[in-house]
């Protein structure tokens, strides 16, 4: 069959029709992502220029929109007679489809994703899920419980294919205007693609990357918008995410920061055992302990008692955004910075640990995580950071002759937990164990048994979080049973927050409010009972807090400090979001693009960030060299293998 000449456009406007269709395209798949993720930019939109948002994502669209092309440009365009035939016309469409279907779904995707990630996909995404077995079964419940998104994603393919315009057939007896007429559009095209990539024309402009999207939004948890997916994933493939940022001489960084721990010479040793919870997506928005006065039920009731008789802190921070964020920052004292630390060569390094170091005094260590052995590359870690077993979804079976497996990620919370308790009757004292929850994790189930007894909540995750406090429940329980109980300091906080309808935690620093909580049996010093509202504390504190009470006599590197010998004035907290540094010190959260600082706010009293102070305080200079020297630290430690002493 030959092509139908009817149908058809002269060649520039065939192209131009096809491009400007991508554009199109590209542009409702922004407004489909921000009408799914109206409550999370709502406000940023209403604030910001419609103007600079427009440039910000054309800029960005276009880098996409040429990367994913060049396949059909070339294929078009190329000056070369003999190629011309039915076959070059259907391959240019197969790759023009090709490439906006990639668009498409990607975007869609990222819809759904970003929320619980607070930024657009990279490349890393494919390794986070790299040891997954069920990822094929995680997807195809989400194309079902965002079936809209996927139909919405096919229609889009659909109009794309009706829509594409062919060119005007080859004319053997028009050689001359043929060659002229392609070799002429080729070098036209050929550099607006090159300036296309690149954001801008002229040898001063630099590529632009992800964190060019700041400029053009009030706030990094915005930036999403003005990206797109596939530009970030492309930008990222290959790229060493850390590089040195000589800010300060040696002399100048060892005296504003070191994450060199020296203990003190009279530190007493304690032979206490440790227990470390580090529970899937257990925001504070979801603690009634940490929100007081809010006038519904508590999603919380155990934590809440138990919160009552622990040591936690008003103001307190995750280090990271995901799952695989949680475990360096809390059992390695290594927060995320650019991308996580799990799918980075600086994971190749030599780690210090929390179970690596006590393990050098004669504790036995111990990780426990219901999922699939391997899953997330958590039993890689686990041993990389120096615990030398792992209870799995594989030693459970061995141990009860059933996998009690809620189907999509892992064990039940309430029977692991079960199962974690009777296991430390058998390890040897001292021990430091930990475990790492599942259950309030998406797709948001509970035990066929609770689905009548724990009530659905404003939120999916709500009753999956009471289940999982209930779970707390029952470990505690039985764990009161045991001997180890009585000389065990326990630890309990968060992988990172999730979604939630409270406008103070969607803010960028209230993304990453999550409990930090110490639990002594006996409630002595310096675990006595109370809400700290002086420090700030932090994930990456919680390693060096455990060695510094134990009396640990070693050194070690932690890029966190001591919560029990640290002065509250030098106490702060850092996280990273969308190519920005979010420091924190006393009421005040400084956010730092690695060049210079673009927002100061008080956090304390100014919770939905509101008030830019930029410029108007001279706290603000301090500030910025104290994030500068941690940004130092540990960009060259991780390129230097430099994570030990």
């Amino acid at each position: 069959m030959g092509i139908n000449v009817k149908n058809t456009l002269p060649l520039p406007v065939a192209f131009a029709c096809n491009i400007a269709l991508l554009y199109i395209l590209f542009m409702l798949c922004r407004v489909v992502f921000v009408a799914v993720n109206s409550g999370l930019y709502a406000d940023g939109i209403s604030n910001n220029s419609f103007g600079e948002l427009l440039r910000g994502s054309l800029l960005f669209d276009t880098s996409a929109i040429c990367y994913l092309s060049l396949p059909y440009i070339l294929t078009l365009l190329l000056p070369l007679h003999y190629k011309e035939g039915r076959i070059v016309r259907v391959l240019a469409k197969f790759f023009y489809v090709a490439a906006a279907t990639i668009g498409i779904v990607a975007n869609f995707a990222d819809a759904v994703y970003v929320p619980f990630t607070g930024r657009r996909s990279t490349w890393s995404v494919f390794s986070e899920f790299s040891n997954e077995g069920n990822i094929a079964k995680v997807v195809g419940i989400e194309l079902l419980n965002h079936w809209y998104l996927t139909l919405g994603a096919l229609a889009l393919i659909y109009i794309l294919c009706r829509l594409y315009r062919e060119a005007e057939p080859f004319d053997a007896g028009r050689m001359k205007r043929y060659y002229i007429t392609r070799t002429a559009m080729l070098l036209v095209v050929a550099p607006l693609v090159v300036f296309g990539i690149r954001g801008g024309i002229g040898s001063a402009v630099r590529p632009i990357t992800i964190s060019n999207a700041n400029q053009y939004v009030n706030s990094p948890d915005e930036a999403a918008i003005v990206l797109n997916t596939p530009f970030s994933m492309i930008r990222t493939i290959g790229k060493s995410p850390f590089k040195e940022k000589p800010f300060f001489s040696d002399e100048e960084l060892a005296a504003l920061y070191t994450p060199l721990h020296t203990p003190s010479h009279d530190a007493v040793p304690k032979k206490k055992n440790v227990v470390i919870f580090i529970l899937e997506s257990f925001g504070k928005d979801y603690i009634g302990a940490y929100n007081p006065g809010r006038d519904t039920p508590t999603l919380t009731p155990f934590l809440d008692s138990l919160i009552s008789v622990s040591r936690t802190y008003a103001y307190s921070y995750g280090n990271g955004r995901k799952s695989i964020d949680g475990m360096p920052s809390v059992l390695s004292s290594i927060p995320m910075f650019v991308e996580p630390f799990f799918v980075t060569d600086a994971s190749l390094n030599r780690v210090s640990g929390i179970a690596g170091e006590l393990g050098k005094k004669g504790y036995s260590t111990a990780f426990f995580h219901g999922a699939p052995n391997g899953s997330m590359g958590f039993q890689a870690f686990s041993r990389t950071s120096g615990y030398r077993q792992y209870y799995g979804l594989d030693e459970y079976r061995q141990s009860r002759g059933s996998d009690d497996f809620d189907g999509t990620w892992a064990i039940w919370d309430e029977p692991f937990f079960e199962y974690y308790a009777e296991s430390m009757d058998s390890i040897r004292e001292p021990f430091v164990t930990t475990m790492f929850s599942a259950s309030s994790h998406h797709p948001f189930r509970i035990p066929d048994e609770y689905v009548d007894v724990i009530p659905e909540g404003e939120l999916p995750i709500h009753k999956c979080v009471t289940y999982t406090d209930k779970a707390l429940r029952t470990f505690f329980e039985r764990a009161k049973k045991s001997g180890w109980f009585r000389n065990t300091i326990f630890v309990i906080t968060a992988d990172h927050s999730n979604k939630t309808n409270n406008p103070i935690y969607k803010t960028s620093s209230g993304f990453f409010e999550v409990p930090i909580i110490f639990y002594s049996p006996d409630g002595s010093e310096p675990f006595a009972p109370g809400m700290d509202s002086c420090m700030v504390a932090q994930q990456i504190d919680i390693m060096p807090t455990l060695l510094d009470y134990l009396g640990y006599d070693k050194e070690y590197v932690a890029f966190g400090k001591s919560l029990i010998s640290t002065p509250a004035a030098e106490s702060f907290a850092v996280n990273y979001i969308n190519d920005t540094y979010q420091y924190y010190k006393g009421e005040y959260m400084l956010q730092f693009d690695g060049e210079k600082s673009k927002a100061l706010y008080n956090v304390r009293k100014d919770r939905l960030l509101e008030d830019n102070l930029i410029g108007t305080l001279p706290l603000q200079e301090q500030m910025e060299r104290e994030v500068k020297a941690v940004v130092q630290q540990y960009m060259s430690r991780m390129l230097n293998d430099r994570l030990v002493p």
